[in-house]
This record gives C-alpha cells, sequence and structure tokens, in this order.
C-alpha cells in the first residue's frame, strides 16, 4: 500500500522511508484536544458568545475532533454556561474545562458537566522569577491540592505546568518527581507557552516527561517562532498521545498550533487515523473566521482561500486534469476546486482555457495580443485580474471578431 499516493493526496515517498521511520515513538489512539474556545478566544479582540460557541463545539463534534475545551469558567458566567449547553449537546467528543490550581475554579468545572480539566501552574523560570515571585515548592503545594480537587469530582485531569519549555531543570524534575510520588495526575501537559523550544528539544522533554512519569504527554505549542506545527508533531514522533491544537492557529501573540495543520499532517504525512474529516474542517475553519472577524491569509496552509489558485501559465492545461501534478493534496479532497487567474505571469494556454471555459473562439493573433493586454494591466494593477477586468479586455478582440466574420 503506498500511504503518499491516492486520489486525495500525493506527498513525499521519502515519509515513509526506513530510514525516516526508524526510532519514532507514534503512539495509538493519538487526540486532538481543540482549545479554539478557551485558548483562541485569548486572542485580543476576539470574543465569542455562547451560541457561537455552541454551534462551533457542534461542528468540531461533527469534524471528528476528540476532545474540546470548552472555556474557562472562573471568567465569566457565560463561560459558565456555554460549558453547560455544550454538553447538553450529547456530543461524542469529551468536554474539557480550563482551571486554576484552586478548589473554586476546578468545582466550577464539575458543576458545568465536564468531563476533564486541565489544571494550569506555572513553572518557567521566567514565570516564577520575574511575574509570580514563587518558589517551586509553592507550585507543587498547589499543583497537588488542585489534583486531588479533581479526583473528588472524578474529572479526567490534565497537569498543565505552562511554559514547560523554559523551566529550570532542576525544578522540572523535583516538580514532576513530587506529583508522581504524592499524586499523579491522569497525564501532564508539554507547554510551550512562548513557542521557544526547537523540534529537538521538543522531542528531548516529551522522552523525559514520559519516562519520569510513565503518564500520557500533552503537547501544547506555540507558534512565536512559526514551529508550532513542527513541534508539535515531533512531540507524537516521540511518544505524546494527545495534541493541543485551535482552528485557524489562532490564540495569544503568535497563536497556537493549527488544528487543520496538525490533522491533515499527521493524517496525510504520517498516515496516522484520527477520523477527522477534513472537507468539514475547512468549513468549520470558514465559521471560525467569521464569528471571530479574524481574517487568514489567502495562502495560509491547508485553508487559506488562495491555495489552489495559478495564475502561473506553467501547467495551466494540468490544473484541472491532473490536480495532485500542481498540489499536494487534491483540492476537492478538502472541498475546493482549483482555479485559474490571469494576470503578469499567465501565459497563451491560460488564455485559451478562459476562452473555452467562456464558450468563445478568438483567432491566435487576437489570443497573442489579449495576453499581452491581460500582462500589461496586471502590471499596471499589481495583482491579477477580476473577471469582470478580463471581460472588459476582451470586448476589444469579440468586436473584432464579429467585424471580420461578417
Amino acid at each position: 500500500m503506498n500511504y503518499w499516493k491516492n486520489e486525495n493526496w500525493w506527498i513525499s515517498n521519502y515519509n515513509f522511508c526506513d530510514e525516516v521511520r526508524r526510532g519514532i515513538d507514534i503512539k495509538p489512539g493519538i487526540k486532538l484536544h481543540d482549545a479554539t474556545l478557551r485558548d483562541g478566544e485569548q486572542t485580543p479582540g476576539i470574543v465569542l458568545k455562547k451560541d457561537e460557541k455552541v454551534e462551533i463545539a457542534r461542528r468540531m463534534s461533527e469534524a471528528g475532533i476528540h476532545r474540546i475545551e470548552a472555556g474557562m469558567p472562573a471568567v465569566s458566567e457565560e463561560d459558565r454556561s456555554a460549558i453547560e449547553e455544550i454538553k447538553k449537546l450529547g456530543l461524542k467528543t469529551q468536554v474539557f474545562s480550563f482551571a486554576r490550581a484552586m478548589a473554586e475554579d476546578i468545582k466550577m468545572a464539575a458543576d458545568c458537566g465536564a468531563d476533564g480539566v486541565v489544571i494550569e501552574v506555572p513553572i518557567g523560570k521566567p514565570k516564577l522569577e520575574l511575574q509570580f515571585k514563587w518558589e517551586v515548592d509553592r507550585v507543587i503545594e498547589m499543583s497537588l491540592k488542585g489534583i486531588q480537587a479533581a479526583r473528588e469530582y472524578s474529572l479526567y485531569t490534565v497537569l498543565f505546568p505552562y511554559d514547560t519549555t523554559r523551566a529550570d531543570e532542576t525544578d522540572l524534575d523535583r516538580f514532576l518527581s513530587v506529583i508522581m510520588a504524592e499524586c499523579p495526575p491522569d497525564s501532564i501537559g508539554l507547554v510551550d507557552t512562548m513557542g521557544s523550544a526547537l523540534p529537538m528539544a521538543i522531542r528531548y522533554l516529551t522522552r523525559y516527561v514520559k519516562e519520569k512519569t510513565k503518564l500520557p504527554v500533552e503537547i501544547h505549542t506555540h507558534n512565536d517562532f512559526g514551529l508550532s506545527l513542527a513541534g508539535s508533531i515531533e512531540a507524537v514522533l516521540s511518544g505524546a498521545e494527545v495534541v493541543h491544537c485551535c482552528m485557524n492557529g489562532i490564540g495569544e501573540r503568535t497563536g497556537n498550533c493549527a488544528t487543520e495543520e496538525v490533522a491533515a499532517a499527521l493524517q496525510l504525512l504520517l498516515g496516522v487515523e484520527l477520523g477527522i474529516e477534513m472537507q468539514k474542517l475547512v468549513e468549520l475553519s470558514g465559521l471560525v473566521e467569521t464569528m471571530t472577524g479574524f481574517r487568514l491569509a489567502a495562502n495560509k496552509p491547508i485553508v487559506g482561500e488562495g491555495n489552489f489558485t495559478r495564475e502561473s501559465g506553467i501547467g495551466a492545461d494540468t490544473l484541472l486534469k491532473a490536480p495532485l501534478a500542481m498540489f499536494a493534496i487534491n483540492p476537492g479532497f478538502l472541498g475546493r476546486e482549483p482555479r485559474l487567474v490571469l494576470g503578469k505571469k499567465s501565459g497563451l494556454t491560460s488564455i485559451e482555457m478562459k476562452l473555452k471555459a467562456l464558450e468563445i473562439e478568438l483567432d491566435q493573433e487576437s489570443k497573442s495580443n489579449l495576453l499581452k493586454d491581460v500582462k500589461n494591466m496586471g502590471i499596471e494593477k499589481k495583482r491579477y485580474l477580476t473577471d469582470e477586468e478580463f471581460l472588459g479586455l476582451l470586448k476589444k478582440y469579440r468586436k473584432q471578431a464579429k467585424k471580420s466574420g461578417s
């Protein structure tokens, strides 16, 4: 079986060669934990109302997302109500709450009906030293109380020591040792809060935390250096079981690892069966973009509206006949269509394809002159032409064709 090649995608076969796959430790049952409704909403300027959160959660479940971090009850009454309403939907996905290591926060999570709770505590040295002025023993004490409270409510507990990748090694070792000895959670978050760890560092930390705790590891990365996806993938290759992510990569500063990107990378590039329906995820991306008002770049991976648009004349005739010659993913697999636009980089084949779509015939000289006009307008406008602009240029040549035929 060729995992890299089918009607929906044709990616690098080298992803599956023995030398590349040797030493990786992908656990069965990898899950995506989507935090759009909590961490994504922390994007400055984004506010999601209760009904919007409920609809996004419903659509996430339909797409196959395994866990939804539905909010932080302590933030507002609306957040609490949203989590309750999401839980009432009876979705196939698990619903998690986010909480500080405080009994009242964890009680709120339980009261909302959450299946699990993500308990945050700081562990990064800059956080402890410059922000909180705490010693690691205080963080340990808080964590133990938080885990114990979650246990009392039978909540699945993710201990979330944020800024893990900037933790002092001695602090991190002591933190994990005491937690495991006294009151272990169900899983441990490996949190690259500032997006400042190289994938190799994520690999090291994933293996270290798994060896130290023997617990499932949940990777949570940010994109400050453009490495959030690479770090998350490296964590999965090193044994992490859960990837935290946000739709469209929204989140604080440069954002979180994008749900649609990690889903595509795991399923297509690694052959990991997630059960995620990519077309529904693309549709959800558009919904989240509309509800948040957070505009995506046209070339945003997987969901950008311009991803399957070609202006270059090279290969224009292949675009529709054999899209996998031009793209790694067949646009149809994502519910999209390839699009040919005209501008400075167009060629005669592009003009001929456009005319054929319009069911218009021109002689060779007219087509060549029309191409020159298209190129000149593309240069003048510093962009590709709209359909209206192309039709405007075409009028002259259609009139000439009528005259010559009369």
